[in-house]
């Protein structure tokens, strides 16, 4: 029992002026910003206007793409479960494609919503 104190005493002892140190750096990084940063012009700092026209016609083209690769998915998915009996067997490659459709579905979704 006395050498469990010990050792937790020195472990403490040591242990939190080390870690006080180990802090002191980030603190120091932290308080060396600059407090102004320089100003710019106006016409320098305003981002060149885009057409929205433009933006939702590409992301008309990007979800038409994208639902393509998701059915072409969803047949390679439901062909690999007719062949195989997955109620005995769950293959790695399904999980996989199931992941990649639930990924490509939330992009849809995203980009749907705009």
């Amino acid at each position: 029992m006395e050498s469990r104190r010990r050792f937790l005493t020195t472990a403490i002892a040591v242990g939190v002026p080390a870690g006080i140190l180990a802090f002191m750096p980030g603190v120091q990084a932290r308080t060396r910003r600059p407090q102004n940063p320089p100003q710019q012009k106006d016409d320098e700092t305003r981002p060149p206007k885009i057409d929205p026209k433009l933006i939702l016609e590409a992301n008309q083209k990007e979800i038409k793409k994208n639902v393509e690769k998701l059915y072409d998915l969803a047949a390679e998915l439901k062909a690999e479960v007719e062949k195989t009996d997955s109620a005995q067997v769950l293959s790695i490659a399904m999980l996989r494609k199931t992941d990649e459709i639930e990924k490509l579905a939330r992009e849809i979704r995203s980009r749907a919503k705009g």
